[in-house]
């Protein structure tokens, strides 16, 4: 039975909340190779964060007075839920450089935020893809070795920390930004984990 074809609206939701991760991803990547932007850059991503907000009530409230939905009320409200923490953790890892003064860009944290961009693109091109059993699964694996990449880069950016002497304020920083990046991480991946069961469920 062809549930997708009954209504587009929620897969155009998803598909803007996706943009959304991307554009936010890219500021913060931006943000981490030039710091001391700051005040130019974190607004930026507040903006998308609130964007993405306005569109989760949208879809919740669609979910509310849609007779009929193209996918279980509770999968389209936890897809929603998921794209929107990807945003809402970017903007509290960018709200950290921010609140925190940070100046001087690390090589950790940028190669972090790179994880999360191409974790972001793998969303987007994961959440066209809904409909189509293989590439999802093909989308899982890879965001798997992107989750598995991060996790990576966290252990060595802590570790670094505590590999020379540096002052404990520069310390407790950057362990809450790369904390802060490896959540956003470790959220793509549980929403690669929706995508993936949807697309299960109604192959």
């Amino acid at each position: 039975m062809k549930l997708f074809a009954k209504d587009d609206s929620f897969f155009d939701s998803f598909r803007v909340l996706a943009g959304h991760i991307g554009e936010a991803a890219r500021l913060l990547r931006s943000l981490l190779e030039n710091p001391a932007d700051s005040a130019r850059i974190s607004p930026q991503i507040k903006k998308v964060e609130t964007d993405g907000d306005a569109i989760v009530v949208q879809i919740n409230q669609r979910i509310d007075t849609s007779f009929v939905t193209p996918l279980d009320r509770e999968d389209i409200h936890l897809l929603a839920k998921r794209l929107d923490n990807v945003i809402d953790l970017i903007n509290g890892a960018s709200r950290r450089v921010a609140m925190f003064r940070v100046k001087v860009p690390r090589a950790d944290g940028v190669a972090m935020a790179d994880v999360l961009v191409r974790a972001a693109i793998e969303i987007q091109q994961s959440v066209g893809d809904v409909t189509k059993r293989q590439r999802m699964l093909e989308h899982g694996r890879a965001m798997k070795v992107l989750e598995e990449e991060g996790d990576a880069l966290y252990a060595q950016a802590v570790g670094a920390l505590f590999e020379h002497d540096e002052p404990a304020i520069e310390v407790l920083k950057w362990k809450e930004i790369y904390d802060a990046l490896e959540h956003a991480i470790d959220e793509c991946e549980d929403v690669s984990n929706v995508l993936e069961s949807i697309a299960l469920k109604n192959s």
